[in-house]
């Protein structure tokens, strides 16, 4: 059994009984050192990583004010594609275009997927965040909103700085505790971290090589499957069921054509793989076919509008047309993005939380409720829908 295995199994027995989050930091953090000192760790170790340690009061207002996410698809993919983006992915392409041969041999992830997510989480590892990243993790484990997630990475923190991987005093990265130009977690670095330019040292800060590589055998690692499509957009039929439409609902390639979807450009690809009819603002908007792979991008990243702009904008480096926007339906406010929620959930309905957000679980409700309605079940919440809720 390996030393970190041995962590992961006693942090999953020992974080029941554990003081999990919140109340007198001392005695939080005496908590996390005992159970990092009964998985493994030694006592100096662990007396070195948090000599130190405090709150970071910034890093609960980031994590709290995610609003961005608030925005409908065309808003936000405008705002995280911009030509500048565009350009340097060619250009970065170019410059490790070797690295990226030898990336989609060894794990069959697209060379426009990593650049997606190499632009999108650090412009390219030019900014790479700012915050402590042991403060940062002691912050949102002590925090009871998302502890049973941030716990297990603030003591992987403890083995990374161990490995040397991690300066409890000086390594910064985002507010969220990732590290690195593809932005990481500790228990990710530790499994998952490469060293790809063969220097014997896994440095996803500086190595970008590191990076690129690491972020290939996360992406395996969540069940990508190797040089096959994750998203093409389309042409729907307008007399198409919309109740199809959605996540949800998997046909194979060839189902779909039967059913008079087809490529804007080019082909659908293999007859025989499932996919799904995503309409990230309806029947009148954007139109793509999400393959399997689409699914892995969301272990990556939760959000609904950031892995559908992701998904597209490695489409688009690799040579695809920009998307046709369509003329779909004004999208709710906030306010009316609330409301709708409160409503669902009244009826029953799962949407993930009340955050005015358009999440994976609020388009479900929203498809459910247009179907009992007799409304065009595309999943894309409307005045109209509201109204007759």
């Amino acid at each position: 059994m390996t030393r970190l295995l041995a962590l992961c199994l006693t942090l999953l027995t020992s974080t029941a009984t554990a003081q999990t989050c919140g109340g007198p930091l001392p005695a939080f953090i005496a908590g996390v050192k005992a159970e990092a000192i009964a998985a493994g760790q030694s006592a100096a170790n662990v007396d070195r990583f948090f000599a130190g340690a405090k709150l970071d009061e910034a890093v609960i207002k980031a994590d709290r004010a995610q609003g961005v996410f608030q925005k409908d698809f065309i808003s936000f993919s405008n705002a995280l594609i911009s030509q500048n983006r565009i350009d340097n992915g060619r250009i970065y392409d170019d410059g490790y275009h070797e690295p990226f041969d030898v990336i989609e041999r060894e794990y069959g992830v697209s060379r426009g997927v990593l650049l997606a997510f190499w632009a999108f989480e650090t412009d390219f590892g030019q900014v790479q965040g700012s915050f402590n990243t042991r403060n940062a993790l002691l912050t949102l484990a002590h925090d009871c909103r998302r502890p049973e997630l941030f716990r297990p990475q603030l003591i992987a923190g403890i083995e990374l700085m161990a490995q040397g991987g991690l300066d409890p005093a000086t390594t910064t990265g985002a507010w969220a505790g990732e590290i690195g130009q593809v932005q990481m977690l500790p228990l990710d670095i530790l499994e998952r971290g490469r060293d790809g330019d063969g220097d014997g040292i896994v440095d996803l800060k500086g190595s970008a090589q590191d990076a690129l590589y690491s972020g290939a055998n996360v992406l395996s690692s969540l069940g990508w499957r190797a040089n096959e499509r994750w998203l093409t957009e389309i042409i729907v039929p307008r007399d198409l069921d919309w109740r199809l439409t959605g996540l949800d609902t998997k046909l194979t390639v060839a189902d779909w054509t039967a059913l008079g979807v087809r490529a804007r450009h080019g082909g659908l690809g293999r007859a025989d793989m499932p996919a799904s009819v995503l309409l990230p603002m309806g029947r009148d908007g954007p139109a793509f076919l999400a393959y399997q792979n689409f699914d892995v991008f969301f272990e990556w990243n939760k959000s609904f509008v950031y892995v559908t702009t992701a998904a597209f904008f490695a489409t688009l480096l690799e040579g695809a047309a920009p998307y046709l926007p369509g003329n779909p339906t004004p999208p709710l406010s906030g306010e009316q993005m609330i409301d709708l929620q409160l409503r669902l959930e009244n009826r029953g309905h799962d949407v993930g939380g009340i955050d005015g957000i358009l999440g994976a679980k609020t388009r479900a409700a929203v498809q459910a409720e247009q179907v009992r309605l007799g409304l065009p079940a595309d999943a894309w919440p409307t005045l109209q829908l509201l109204n007759a809720l």
